[in-house]
């Protein structure tokens, strides 16, 4: 199958049983397959009358006591952004799927582009943060499906997956276990009568009762205290945003995936992600015939970026090239993570391809002339 299938296909092995979206090229074949299979297995597909109603749609049913999901590509996904907003500060478990293709605006509808890096992570107001994975193969495109839900779940959080028309189109074996663990929504343990609602647990993130369970509710975007009455006091806005921003960070660890290629002896590492990253392995092998000792840090975490992870690495290699499909976006957080200690190449495009094999090789020749 796909990408695109894959990820329909973890949804529903992670206990996904509400999906709304608006058709939009390159996640079609996502709502294809939900559409098809949800019905079969209890689910509701819902087709909306746009992405912003999408978006609202999820959180409602999140709320309902569904694990939720929607689907889109670039111009959908800017659509969403106020209520992706609203179910970081309701903290809704819920996972939305980009499928970057090239931009801006309607760009390039069925080309490739990683152009939403940013978007994921700044495209809604105020400051917040949030969990995004990158998958770089229809078989991670499943397995990070099923891992989106789980921590979705965690931490009461949107979850964004973060793949790209390349992988979303591309056909490979995917493998498909019996079953999964399901994570569980983590439910009150107290009779409705002691429930509040956004009193956390030692781990900063609170149960969460849904509606039509016995406990009383109340969901806004408005600031709010523990009870989730509103509250525009300045101490109740600081202790809430930082709650929300610290319920992930200081976990970060649990979540913070990536693969490690050819790093033990590299004296240049190549930093990417996503399809870009599948076409690099092509080029650590053309550098390794030149006799040049090149690896690559492959991110399937991307937001929060791996500051810890890529500062190491600049620890030991003469430099680092980045290779993405836009015109530097995740570079300039290496780049801050790296603090000037070793020179970043970006080897970057927005033509709606891949690179070849011989332009990330270009960057890491130039890195070698950086001595």
């Amino acid at each position: 199958m796909n990408g695109d299938e894959a990820i329909a296909e973890g949804a529903i092995a992670a206990g996904c049983r509400f999906f709304a979206a608006y058709p939009i090229t390159p996640q079609s074949e996502i709502a294809e397959r939900l559409a098809w299979r949800l019905p079969r297995v209890g689910g509701m597909f819902i087709q909306m009358e746009d992405e912003l109603g999408a978006m609202a749609a999820v959180v409602g049913a999140a709320w309902g006591g569904a694990k939720a999901m929607t689907a889109t590509s670039g111009p959908g996904f800017s659509l969403m952004m106020e209520n992706l907003g609203l179910a970081i500060m309701t903290e809704t478990p819920c996972v939305v799927v980009d499928v970057q293709r090239g931009a801006p605006s309607t760009g390039l509808p069925t080309a490739v582009g990683q152009g939403d890096m940013m978007q994921a992570r700044w495209g809604s107001h105020g400051h917040y943060e949030i969990i995004a994975l990158a998958p770089s193969s229809p078989q991670e495109s499943f397995d990070l499906a099923v891992r989106a839900f789980a921590l979705s779940e965690r931490f009461r959080v949107p979850v964004l997956l973060l793949t790209d028309e390349v992988v979303g189109h591309m056909y490979e074996r995917v493998e498909i276990p019996e079953e999964v663990p399901i994570a569980p929504r983590r439910r009150p343990q107290v009779p409705p009568d002691r429930f509040i609602p956004y009193q956390p647990d030692p781990d900063l993130v609170p149960p969460m009762a849904c509606a039509g369970e016995g406990y009383r509710i109340h969901v806004t975007g408005l600031t709010h205290d523990e009870r989730g009455y509103p509250d525009m006091s300045a101490e109740a806005h600081d202790r809430l945003v930082r709650r929300l921003c610290d319920k992930i960070l200081r976990f970060r660890d649990e979540f913070t995936f990536y693969e490690a290629v050819d790093l033990d002896d590299a004296e240049i590492a190549v930093v990417s992600y996503g399809i870009s990253a599948r076409v690099a392995h092509g080029a650590l092998a053309l550098a390794r015939e030149q006799g040049i000792k090149a690896g690559m840090l492959r991110l399937i975490t991307a937001w929060p970026f791996p500051d810890p992870v890529v500062r190491s690495l600049a620890d030991r290699v003469r430099g680092i090239v980045v290779v993405e499909l836009n015109l530097g976006q995740m570079s300039r957080e290496v780049e801050r993570a790296v603090r000037g200690k070793v020179p970043v190449i970006g080897v970057y495009h927005a033509g709606g391809r891949i690179h070849t094999p011989e332009e990330v090789l270009s960057g890491i020749e130039e890195v070698v002339r950086c001595r």
